[in-house]
């Protein structure tokens, strides 16, 4: 993993991750440390402490329905990968929902991901706390001390980005002094989200968030051969069934949190 040691610059670019071709307005000095994985540098947080962060695109892909079977490598218990070998949450903290964001799924999708280690990783829902941007209503310039989930349109930029997740913590130094300290989750309205079991032509919300809920714990993505996973880089319509965790997610969860 390589980390960028820099003072965050708030002028944006576009930056294009060749591989996929996706776009996506980050901070102009953000690097692609992996596949759709960028780095944000450093910054100090609400507590006076330097935190380095990273965004992680979730994109759309073209693959076959849930139902329409396919090849690929089955999951596994090596098929996860972290952000950094021991940066998880340390205690609970509560999350705030934008107006419109789905306060049952996203508990749901909670659930799915503590039931596997039988212990409270995120806090509960704020219902007090009041929505103020994502880190100070400029993408990835600074932490806000605020878990927060929004969603609103990406644009033409974003076309293939269903969602983003900014993770902050430290993610270097020994792995036992390294810890998350905020979480930051854009749904792209520009995708129609809803119930895939009802309806194949939607982006099944539950799906999506348990991905992204899956960046927020410290998990990045598998690699490419990983297609059962939930923390597979991407994500087809209809798709339901990275509601439920895969091997390599819970082994993955298990590293960090066991």
């Amino acid at each position: 993993m390589v980390f960028v040691i820099a003072k965050p610059d708030t002028n944006r670019v576009v930056v294009t991750n060749k591989n996929s071709g996706i776009s996506i307005v980050i901070p102009a000095h953000a690097v692609e440390v992996a596949h759709n994985v960028f780095s944000l540098g450093t910054a100090i947080d609400v507590d006076g402490r330097i935190v380095e962060g990273f965004i992680i695109v979730h994109k759309k892909n073209n693959a076959k329905p849930p139902w329409a079977g396919g090849g690929g490598k089955k999951g596994g218990s090596t098929c996860y990968s972290l952000i950094a070998k021991g940066a998880s949450w340390k205690n609970p903290e509560p999350y705030i929902l934008d107006n419109g964001v789905d306060s049952s799924l996203m508990k749901t999708s909670i659930d799915t991901w503590e039931a596997e280690v039988n212990s409270e990783i995120f806090g509960d829902e704020d219902l007090n706390g009041v929505f103020d941007g994502i880190d100070g209503d400029e993408i990835g310039e600074r932490p806000d001390g605020k878990n927060e989930v929004t969603q609103f349109s990406l644009g033409p930029l974003d076309s293939n980005t269903i969602a983003y997740t900014i993770t902050w913590g430290r993610f270097s130094g020994k792995p036992s002094e390294r810890y998350l300290s905020e979480w930051e989750m854009v749904f792209n309205t520009d995708f129609a989200f809803g119930d895939g079991e009802l309806n194949e032509s939607v982006m099944d919300f539950q799906s999506i968030a348990s991905h992204e809920l899956g960046h927020a714990l410290g998990l990045s993505h598998p690699d490419s051969t990983c297609i059962e996973e939930t923390m597979y880089a991407s994500a087809g319509y209809g798709e339901t069934k990275k509601r439920d965790l895969f091997d390599g997610d819970i082994a993955g969860l298990k590293e960090l949190y066991n």
